[in-house]
């Protein structure tokens, strides 16, 4: 019988040696992929099914032919995804910026001032104008992929957080139901929301692993994304106060964070101001052409005691978009007191409670209160904690059927229904 003997390379020959980072990078992406993989297509398959449905409720009933593209029409069901601030957005990206406050001529009522685009924050818009250049798309194109990209970035970042408190499957939930919760109708949509939960779920596990100088960047760029990051720069600003208390991580480190987080914020409106030559003129243009003010929660409190008598003779009345709207606003004081319990890290508890005191005080459309509360992730953690019990099969059951009702709840009636 004969052998095969294997030769060992000459001792003078060396073998062709990989690069260290390259050995790494394979075993790396494998684990991203293990760990991260479930929590991208947990969240894409709801959100794709709830989408569907909302194009296809959208597609049957047919209303928004009729209707002005700009506001909720066009001429295909997926146009509607670009309209209403969607069609400021786009303004943006094409022409920029020109503040001013401009009266409307002969008006007393409670629009007093032309709209004008300084009201949107600039950081979704100039995404959109970078991608755009970047890929040839259109801007309509290329903001659907950046609200798609960051909903995505969003789902990971509400898995990171939840999941540091209660584990893998809890994560998974998590993610889970930021695809289906209330206002979710504008995570794939000409809307900034996404983007805005991304850099704030993010930003709040930055703070939650000490990375300060990476929430505090973060931060920033959520303040020029849309200006109830004002929560999140307290809540940054909170989180560093407590750790400079212990002594935990330094003092620089912290300081540096607190300094740099509201710089986004508040430089965008201090140019606004500055452009429009008034120190609070971008208070006066939300107020004069959108209605938008602060009212200590004389509107909301209006609407609160009206809709469980039937009435609907308050400010801005849509009957059904504000129910829904009504059922959000009484949950969220619930799942607070319940995260609260929980003993999250304070930038949790802050910038959730902060988050739902500046929505609730303002003047509004109250339908709209689904869309504005969806940024507020950290609710999510204690139904996820308390979802991950569920056996796989009961717990895709109840987000599967919770993802084809969120195409109305969530979709339709916010579009459609409502004014988004």
């Amino acid at each position: 019988m004969s052998t095969v003997q294997l030769r060992r390379p000459p001792s003078g020959v060396d073998r062709p040696e990989v690069p260290r980072g390259t050995r790494e990078f394979g075993p790396r992406l494998r684990a991203a992929a293990v760990r991260y993989g479930p929590v991208l297509l947990t969240y894409g398959v709801l959100k794709l099914a709830g989408f569907a449905v909302f194009m296809y409720l959208l597609d049957s009933a047919g209303d928004f032919r009729k209707k002005n593209p700009r506001f909720g029409g066009g001429e295909h069901a997926w146009d509607v995804l670009a309209s209403w601030d969607g069609w400021w957005y786009q303004q943006i990206a094409e022409h920029g910026y020109d503040p001013a406050l401009k009266p409307v001529p002969g008006a007393t009522g409670l629009i007093t001032l032309e709209g004008n685009s300084a009201a949107f924050f600039p950081l979704y818009p100039t995404l959109m104008r970078l991608v755009s250049e970047c890929t040839g798309l259109g801007l309509y194109g290329a903001g659907l992929t950046v609200s798609v990209l960051a909903s995505f970035a969003a789902a990971l970042g509400v898995y990171a957080v939840t999941q540091r408190l209660g584990g893998h499957r809890a994560g998974l939930v998590a993610a889970g139901l930021w695809a289906v919760w209330p206002g979710s109708g504008t995570e794939w949509s000409g809307y900034s929301e996404s983007l805005y939960t991304a850099l704030a779920a993010w930003a709040c596990h930055a703070v939650m692993t000490r990375r300060w100088l990476t929430a505090g960047l973060l931060t920033f760029a959520a303040g020029l994304c849309r200006p109830t990051a004002v929560a999140l720069v307290a809540a940054l600003a909170v989180a560093a106060v407590l750790s400079l208390r212990r002594r935990e991580d330094g003092v620089r480190r912290p300081l540096a964070a607190v300094a740099v987080a509201p710089l986004g914020l508040f430089g965008y409106l201090a140019w606004v101001n500055y452009r429009m030559g008034d120190i609070n003129g971008y208070s006066k243009l939300q107020d004069g052409a959108w209605a938008h003010k602060f009212d200590w929660g004389v509107h909301s409190f209006n609407v609160l005691t009206s809709i469980p008598v039937g009435h609907f003779d308050y400010l801005f009345a849509m009957p059904f978009e504000d129910v829904i709207g009504v059922c959000v606003v009484l949950m969220v004081p619930v799942l607070t007191v319940l995260l609260v319990r929980l003993r999250p890290p304070s930038v949790l508890v802050v910038y959730t409670v902060l988050s739902y005191l500046m929505v609730m005080t303002t003047q509004q459309y109250f339908g709209n209160v689904s869309r504005y509360l969806l940024p507020l992730f950290p609710l999510f953690v204690p139904l996820a904690l308390a979802m991950r019990r569920l056996r796989w099969p009961s717990l895709a059951t109840v987000l599967g059927m919770a993802a084809l009702a969120s195409g109305s709840y969530a979709g339709y009636v916010l579009f459609v229904l409502g004014v988004p």
